[in-house]
């Protein structure tokens, strides 16, 4: 049985060279093609597609909004964001909003149809680069380190007395002064519930914090 794909592509000449690609190929089925996502749930709901190819940039509701409307009602469908854009921003937002993969346009002719079969079988397709990208955030990003909210001079400072660096070293570095310093730290440890320097390094550097 065909993968049945909805389109869902504002440029209509970009839109109708998916479709072609799609209708011609032995594999997939073309349910439907839509210039915008504003009745998302009604259509999906209606075609109940294998899998959506979505612009990320449409006038009206755009593709990211679209894909956290249809992981309300559907968590199985597969989601490929087609974009233009690579930068991380779109990149993370997408993908928390639930998308399967994340598609340059410019490859679209050259992977549209194995990163439509990658994802039908589990997968998660991505242009070069993108794959690249979310791996170096990935490996940049710390679970915990948002978890005490702590703000970026706490993080700079409590990075500096990891080091061993004294109040008077820190102050020289940052180019605050030595009462600044000693309120900051004050903050860091009634954020991270501890009581002297010793502990608040353990702690940051046994919960990767720095």
């Amino acid at each position: 049985m065909k993968a049945g794909i909805l389109v869902y592509e504002d440029n209509t000449s970009l839109r109708e060279s998916i479709s072609g690609l799609i209708s011609l190929s032995e594999n997939f089925s073309l349910l439907e093609q839509f210039s915008d996502a504003q009745a998302v749930e009604r259509q999906v709901k209606f075609h109940r597609p294998d899998v959506i190819l979505m612009d990320i940039d449409m006038p009206g509701t755009n593709g990211i909004e679209a894909v956290k409307q249809i992981r309300r009602f559907n968590r199985d469908v597969a989601i490929i964001m087609l974009t233009v854009f690579q930068d991380s921003q779109h990149v993370y937002d997408a993908i928390c909003a639930g998308a399967s993969g994340y598609l340059l346009k410019k490859h679209i002719s050259e992977k549209l149809t194995s990163a439509i079969l990658e994802v039908l079988e589990g997968g998660a397709p991505m242009s070069p680069g993108i794959a690249k990208m979310v791996i170096q955030h990935l490996q940049n990003f710390s679970p915990e380190a948002n978890k005490y909210n702590l703000t970026a001079r706490e993080k700079d400072i409590l990075t500096s007395l990891s080091k061993g660096n004294s109040f008077k070293l820190i102050a020289a570095e940052l180019i605050i002064s030595i009462d600044t310093v000693r309120t900051h730290i004050k903050n860091i440890y009634e954020k991270l519930q501890v009581h002297s320097q010793i502990e608040a390094v353990s702690k940051a550097v046994s919960e990767r914090l720095v």
